[in-house]
């Protein structure tokens, strides 16, 4: 493989629309290190941004990414043209102590009383 292969453009779809990058990645990066840099370069003014990367997923080609593969193993062969731009997806999943909280607000709002004479 070349250097140029080895080396893949990727910018980031944000849930509005906006973009992050795009940016040159080695294939060796892990996704793990792809969120790092969403951390990083996440845009200040936006809010409910993510806190870490496990409030960050990724998703390329209709898969979520795991953290432990590197970009050169979840490449698509039929998605990426060579010299391209790669689009991955970023979704922010809120923490999962908000989760639970938002449930069990969720269980209060959805209280039944019934009297029954």
């Amino acid at each position: 493989m070349s250097a140029a292969q080895d080396q893949l453009e990727i910018k980031f779809r944000l849930i509005d629309g906006t973009d992050i990058g795009p940016k040159s990645f080695p294939a060796a990066t892990s996704v793990a290190t792809l969120k790092e840099n969403i951390l990083a370069q996440w845009p200040k003014e936006k809010d409910n941004g993510p806190r870490t990367v496990k409030d960050v997923k990724l998703i390329s080609a209709g898969r979520i990414l795991e953290n432990s593969r590197t970009v050169g193993e979840c490449r698509s062969p039929l998605c990426d043209i060579p010299g391209g731009v790669t689009t991955m997806h970023v979704v922010v999943q809120p923490p999962a102590q908000e989760k639970e909280k938002k449930a069990s607000d969720d269980m209060k709002q959805n209280k039944c009383l019934c009297v029954i004479l």
